[in-house]
C-alpha cells in the first residue's frame, strides 16, 4: 500500500505513528487486529527503510544484515545462515565483506532491505526509499523491491510523493492531503475515477476547466467560458446551473475533423513514445493533448489549427467547483 501526497500532508508522520516513534493523539494502531500502541518500536516487529538507508558505515554488509538479528536475540547458530539467505535474496552475496561506502546507492538500498526482511517483520515500512536514486536506477530498484515484497509476502507500506512510483508499485493507494485521507483505492480506480478534485489533479496530468453544468435528461453538458461545451456523464448531485470543474486527461483527448474545442497549437513537446501538445482554445485558456508518436507521421507544428474532443463523455470527470 502506498501513502501518496504532497510534502507536509502527514505521510511520514503516519508512518512514524505506525512504527511507534510518535505517539498518536487519538485512534489506535492495530497489527492483524491486535493493538500495538503499548509496544515500543523494537517490540512491534516493524522493519523500516529510510531514504538515506541508515547503514552502519563501520560494519561490513554481512554485519549490517546480522545486526537486526542480534538485536532480536536470534540464536547465534541461526544468524550466519540467515544472513547468507538474505544476501542471496537481494542478489548481494558477493558483497558480503564490503563496507557501505564501497557500494552504489542501489546496492546500499538492497542491503537496507535485506536487514529489514531478515527479522521477518510483521510490516515493512518504506519512507521515500527511492528519493536519493537517479531516474534510471530508481526504476530498476522499484522493480526489484516489488519482486522482493512479492516473494517475502510481507505487508508493505510505501510513503512517496511520486505519483508514478505509487501507481506502478502499490496494490492500493491512499491519497493524503493536509492530514486527511482523500481516497483509498486501486491505482486504476485512483487514476480513472478520482473521488475529489484534489486526487484528480494530484495523480497524473490533467486539464481542468471551470464551467456550468446542465442536465438534459439522458445526457449532461458543461458549458465553458466563451460558450464552448463538453458532453459529460450524468452525475447525481448536480443541478442545472451548478458551477463545476470538469477534468480531462491529455491522453483522453483526440483531434477531430471538426466540432469539439477549436484551438491553435502553441507548443510541441516530444516525450519519447508520446508527444504533448499545448493547444490554446481561447485567450488565456489552454489544454494539453497527448498523442502517440508514430515513426512515419509528421508531428503537428506550432501555429496549426486543430479541433480537439474527448474520446467519450466518460473521459470527463466532473467535480463541484472549488
Amino acid at each position: 500500500m502506498a501513502l501518496l501526497g504532497p510534502s507536509g500532508c502527514g505521510k511520514s508522520t503516519l508512518l512514524r505513528i505506525m512504527s511507534g516513534f510518535i505517539r498518536q493523539s487519538e485512534g489506535r494502531v492495530l497489527f492483524d487486529g491486535e493493538p500495538v500502541d503499548h509496544l515500543t518500536p523494537s517490540q512491534r516487529g516493524v522493519g523500516i527503510v529510510f531514504q538515506n538507508y541508515a547503514l552502519f558505515p563501520h560494519m561490513t554488509v554481512a554485519d549490517n544484515v546480522a545486526y537486526g538479528l542480534q538485536a532480536h536475540k536470534w540464536p547465534r547458530e541461526k544468524i550466519a545462515p540467515r544472513v547468507v539467505e538474505m544476501l542471496a535474496l537481494v542478489h548481494m552475496s558477493e558483497f558480503a565483506q564490503r563496507k557501505p561506502r564501497q557500494l552504489s546507492g542501489g546496492q546500499q538500498q538492497r542491503i537496507a532491505l535485506a536487514r529489514c526482511l531478515a527479522i521477518d517483520p510483521k510490516v515493512l515500512l518504506l519512507d521515500e526509499p527511492f528519493g536519493a536514486l537517479d531516474k534510471n536506477l530508481r526504476l530498476d530498484m522499484q522493480i526489484e523491491v516489488k519482486r522482493l515484497v512479492r516473494e517475502s509476502g510481507v505487508t508493505t507500506i510505501l510513503v512517496t510523493h511520486d505519483q508514478e512510483e505509487a501507481l506502478s508499485m502499490a496494490d492500493r493507494i491512499a491519497v493524503m492531503s493536509r492530514g486527511l485521507i482523500e481516497q483509498v483505492a486501486t491505482p486504476t480506480e485512483i487514476y480513472d475515477t478520482p473521488k475529489t478534485l484534489f486526487v484528480n489533479e494530484f495523480v497524473g496530468t490533467t486539464n481542468v476547466f471551470a464551467g456550468e453544468f446542465s442536465n438534459a435528461g439522458a445526457t449532461a453538458r458543461v458549458t465553458l467560458p466563451g460558450g464552448l461545451g463538453l458532453d459529460v456523464p450524468l452525475k447525481p448531485g448536480f443541478i442545472n446551473g451548478s458551477k463545476v470543474a470538469v477534468s480531462i486527461r491529455p491522453e483522453q483527448l483526440h483531434v477531430v475533423p471538426s466540432g469539439g474545442l477549436a484551438g491553435t497549437v502553441k507548443a510541441v513537446m516530444p516525450l519519447g513514445a508520446h508527444v504533448i501538445y499545448e493547444v490554446e482554445i481561447s485567450p488565456g485558456v489552454s489544454l494539453k493533448l497527448s498523442e502517440p508518436r508514430e515513426s512515419q507521421v509528421t508531428m503537428r507544428q506550432a501555429g496549426e489549427r486543430v479541433h480537439v474532443a474527448p474520446t467519450s463523455p466518460d473521459a470527463c470527470n466532473v467535480f463541484p467547483a472549488p
